[in-house]
This record gives structure tokens, C-alpha cells and sequence, in this order.
């Protein structure tokens, strides 16, 4: 059984959002009420030393209350981020919640490129040509992988990948384009961007950092790039990063199906690649697939992580971290499904994890319900058959109760 909040308090809210640059108390947004979630739950587990969040709280402020500056938020995880829902609902929040302060997309990757690879909601991916994948879910990778994790890379001669605007709540402006890329030989193409039938060459083109930089160009729906090659070389793309001169929020969403901690550290220029992202708050949702391999190993896993999280501190020593715990899965053995009870150990690590680093946990396991819960969020139509993702509404509701989470603890220490 499930209610829903007032249309008034929502109108209200909306209201409130739109007061202008000089209102700085952000609010929380209305969401469905169902009787087996842990609405108490809703929070950031804080670690003893609040100084991150501080710290990111403050610069969010001044952000918000003078309308300079610039918030980048990096949401790094699996197919839970890959399908685009649950971080989208998140952008959406905060965009609705400071419209005025409606900075670049962010990273974005044209997943739809390659056969059989699912795209985000918010952003249509089509091509001509044929494309290959390579993710960093494999030991071996065609080509090396950056920051985003996953890569395409043409098969044809001459090939098109453009990415189309699709939600009409989010609307971007986009005045800078880095394509992050290369040629097998790295005089054999130069990638053309095409907006409504206008083509730009790069006004910079940076080989030792694989990025081609479009300026002083204006897209506010869709653009496309043109690919020539010749004698049998291929172009490799591992990310679009969409920008633009106004103050705001950024919001980067980076999912690759299947990865583990492991499979991000295994790509060798994603170190390199973090400063591009600028973060301020990361938001890992790396531990699902962790949790499934076999030989999980609770000190291997944290030892990881923790090699990933100095990745993102060397970028911005500063950079506050959120984990977020495995949601309550199931697995199939033979014909039935059982619970898997690595979720308690790995949401362990994690408490341990935001304390050792001065994070924060978003217990996405307690406020589901604990162990079983995915079964009920199944029969409301919140999660897959599959016990293991979640339906469009489950991750818009995830999604709400995230941003909640961070704009609670935002309210307090800013």
C-alpha cells in the first residue's frame, strides 16, 4: 500500500526552488511511501571526521547563495549507473531544485554505438558504421581504457556517432566539446563535429592526452562526429565531455555493466583522466559484482577501494565521498533464487571504508529493508524478476532518497 504527498507541498517546494540565486536552503523532494522501506534510513552515515562534507558543503553554498563557481558530482558504479536512471533522477533533483545553475552535462558515453549495449534514458546513441566495445569488465582490453571504462572503436572506413538530447526537464547548453580519443596512427583522422549541418574542426588537438577540444560552438540538442580513416586503422572513443561558462552543477554519471572496483583500477589512463571530471563529491556504487565473484575477499575488496578513492584525491585532496551499499540481491543456483549474504559483508567494508577517509555511507541495503527486501520491492514492481536491478520507478525512487540523503546533510553543515 503506498500514498503520496500533498500536490500543495509539492507546489510549494517548486516554489521554494525557484526563489532565485540568493535562496540557499535546499529542500528535500516529496516520494511515494511504501510500508516495508526504512524511510529512518534516509541519511549519510557520517564518519567522525565531518571535515569532507564540510568543506563540500560550504563550497555548495556559495555556489548556490552567489550563483560562481562550479559543483562537479561523479557517480561511478555498474549497470545500476550504466542504465541511467537512478543518476539522472539525481541531475534531474538537483537541476529542478537550482535551475539557475545549470552548468555542462558533464561525461557522457555513446554506448548504443556498439551492438547490444544499453544507453542511458536521458540521451539517445545512433550510428552509422560499425563499432567495436571494449570494457574494462575483461582482463584484456583492444584498446586502453580512461576514466569512463569503456571504449568503441570503428570497424568501418568511414563512420558517423551522434548523440541526441532526450529529456525535455534538462535541457543543457553546451559551448566546449573534449572528445576523448585516438587513431591507431595519430595522423590518420581528425574527427569532424557536425551540428545542424555545420562542420568544426578542433580548435585544439592534444595526441599525449587522446582529446580533440571543439570551442566557441553552441548545441543545445544534439551534435554528431564524422569519422574517416584509411588503411584498415581504427578511431577509438572513450567519452564525450560536455561543458559550458555558466555556474553551476555537473553532474557525471560513469557505469560500465558488470564492472568491480578492480575492472576501473585495471584501465591505465583513468588516474590521468579524473582532473578532466574536476570532482568535488564522488558517489561509488562499485560492490554488487564484487559481492558475486566467487573468491570475495573482504580485505582485497577494501584494499581496492581504497586505491580508487586516492585516484580521485590526487585529483581534488578535498573530494568528499559517498559509498553507497549493496541494494539486497539475489542469485540463481540451479532453478531457484537465494539471497546473497555477501551484501552484510560487503556493506561492512564500506562503514569502514567512509571512515578510514572522512566519507560518508548511504545505506541503500537498510533502507530497502534488510536481508529478503528485494523480493518485496519485486512485487510492488520497483525491482526486475531478476532480483538484482531495479524497474524504472525503483531507481527514480533510489534516486530521491539519494539526493534527500545529500541535501539533509547539506542543510546541517553548510
Amino acid at each position: 500500500m503506498r500514498t503520496y504527498f500533498n500536490i500543495f507541498y509539492r507546489f510549494l517546494f517548486i516554489i521554494s526552488a525557484l526563489w532565485g540565486a540568493g535562496f540557499a536552503q535546499p529542500q528535500k523532494v516529496p516520494v511515494e511511501t511504501y510500508s516495508f522501506i526504512n524511510y529512518k534510513a534516509d541519511t549519510l552515515h557520517l564518519s567522525q571526521n565531518k571535515s569532507f562534507l564540510k568543506h563540500f558543503a560550504s563550497k555548495f553554498d556559495s555556489v548556490v547563495s552567489h550563483n560562481t563557481g562550479n559543483i562537479n558530482i561523479v557517480h561511478i558504479g555498474g549497470s545500476h549507473v550504466q542504465a541511467g536512471t537512478f543518476p539522472n533522477t539525481v541531475r534531474q533533483e538537483f537541476l529542478r531544485a537550482y535551475p539557475y545553475l545549470k552548468a555542462g552535462r558533464g561525461m557522457l558515453f555513446p554506448y548504443a554505438a556498439a551492438p547490444k549495449c544499453n544507453n542511458p534514458i536521458d540521451y539517445r546513441t545512433r550510428s552509422t558504421g560499425r563499432f567495436g566495445l571494449v570494457r574494462n569488465v575483461h582482463k584484456e582490453h583492444a584498446k586502453p581504457l580512461g576514466v569512463t571504462g569503456i571504449a568503441v572503436y570503428t570497424l568501418d572506413s568511414i563512420s558517423e556517432i551522434r548523440i541526441v538530447h532526450r529529456d525535455s526537464l534538462t535541457k543543457f547548453n553546451t559551448t566546449k566539446i573534449t572528445l576523448l580519443g585516438f587513431a591507431d596512427d595519430a595522423t590518420d583522422c581528425i574527427p569532424i563535429l557536425r551540428i545542424d549541418s555545420v562542420d568544426f574542426l578542433p580548435s585544439a588537438i592534444l595526441p599525449e592526452k587522446r582529446q580533440f577540444v571543439y570551442q566557441n560552438i553552441n548545441v543545445t540538442d544534439s551534435f554528431a562526429f564524422s569519422l574517416i580513416t584509411k588503411d584498415s586503422n581504427t578511431f577509438t572513443i572513450s567519452g564525450f565531455l560536455l561543458e559550458n561558462e555558466n555556474p553551476g552543477i555537473t553532474y557525471h554519471s560513469i557505469g560500465v555493466n558488470g564492472a568491480s572496483v578492480d575492472a576501473f583500477l585495471r584501465c591505465p589512463h583513468f588516474e590521468e583522466e579524473i582532473p578532466l571530471l574536476s570532482p568535488d563529491m564522488v558517489i561509488f556504487g562499485l560492490g554488487i559484482n564484487d559481492a558475486s565473484e566467487a573468491d570475495y575477499n573482504s580485505d582485497i575488496f577494501k584494499e581496492k577501494y581504497l586505491a580508487l578513492a586516492n585516484q580521485f584525491k590526487k585529483a581534488n585532496p578535498h573530494c568528499f565521498f559517498i559509498f553507497i551499499t549493496n541494494n539486497d540481491s539475489y542469485k540463481k543456483v540451479g532453478k531457484k533464487y537465494q539471497v546473497n549474504k555477501n551484501a552484510l559483508v560487503v556493506r561492512q567494508v564500506m562503514y569502514e571504508l567512509a571512515e578510514e577517509i572522512g566519507g560518508a555511507v548511504f545505506d541503500q541495503f537498510e533502507i530497502m529493508g534488510g536481508l529478503h527486501s528485494m523480493e518485496k520491492w519485486r512485487l510492488e514492481k520497483l525491482a526486475q524478476n531478476d532480483r538484482l536491478h531495479f524497474t524504472k520507478a525503483g531507481y527514480e525512487l533510489i534516486g530521491k532518497l539519494l539526493f534527500n540523503a545529500i541535501i539533509g546533510e547539506i542543510i546541517v553543515n553548510h
